[in-house]
């Protein structure tokens, strides 16, 4: 069975409150759909960082984001995936701010998983820096995994 990361923006935008902007509202209307459908089939992972990331905010969102991924089997950092995101950040393809959006890469990349899945389109699913980050994923012996959002991934199984 293929595995799924699941990084920070997917609780967040599943448990959000509906938000009046539509291409908003339409991400949380996806990510309902494809968690609740079976999420593709895939076994879904995460890590300590979205943990620890979820974790912050609204204390009742935090709860319900926490709940969400209670069933999902977690991978710790480890010491190999924080040279890896230290890596992505010196060489400037992950700018310094965006270091925890590193770690989430690293962290699936070292695990081996087959798919990243997030709705961050600016530090991580991000067609531009691809290719330089497969690069320098693979130059590092680890493989990169599919960098989407959900919707991507929907399939008819997926209808709730």
């Amino acid at each position: 069975m293929a595995t799924a990361y699941i990084e920070t923006t997917i609780p967040s935008y599943y448990t959000a409150r509906r938000s009046k902007s539509l291409l908003q509202a339409g991400r949380q209307l996806t990510t309902q759909q494809w968690w609740d459908g079976g999420h593709s089939g895939f076994e879904l992972v995460t890590s300590t960082e979205t943990l620890n990331e979820i974790r912050e905010g609204d204390p009742a969102m935090a709860a319900a984001r926490l709940k969400l991924l209670a069933p999902v089997r977690v991978i710790p950092v480890t010491n190999r995936s924080a040279e890896l995101a230290i890596e992505l950040v010196r060489s400037g393809i992950v700018p310094a701010v965006a270091t925890p959006d590193a770690v989430h890469i690293s962290i699936a990349a070292t695990a081996a998983v087959d798919f990243l899945v997030t709705w961050n389109f600016k530090h991580i699913a991000n067609p531009y820096i691809r290719d330089r980050m497969r690069e320098k994923i693979e130059k590092f012996g680890a493989r990169m995994p599919v960098m989407c959002s959900q919707e991507e991934l929907l399939t008819d199984d997926d209808d709730s």
